[in-house]
């Protein structure tokens, strides 16, 4: 999408299949939507003080902020963290 007035909706998730729920609109105003996805890393940073599971930001126009829906598929979730590599041991074999 090319130039325009882009917003940064914060949304709730829950658990599972639940759709996230919007949460709050910031007030500031990006004049392209890569200005505006660039600024949604410090603005989720300033807004995690929500009780959800887990807050996503959503760039949206001002016209769609009061009724934009995120559903539970259209979020990616962090997976669970890495197993920790570990090193090759040796076992002692007794004969």
């Amino acid at each position: 999408m090319g130039p325009g007035i882009f917003l940064i909706a914060i949304f709730g998730c829950g658990e599972g299949n639940t759709a996230c729920q919007p949460v709050r609109t910031l007030e500031t105003r990006y004049e392209s939507r890569a200005a505006c996805m660039a600024a949604t890393e410090d603005a989720l940073t300033r807004n995690s003080d929500v009780d959800y599971p887990a807050v996503v930001a959503q760039c949206v126009a001002p016209q769609q902020a009061a009724s934009f829906r995120l559903g539970a598929d259209d979020v990616s979730r962090p997976g669970p963290p890495p197993r920790p590599i570990l090193p090759a041991q040796r076992v002692a074999i007794r004969d």
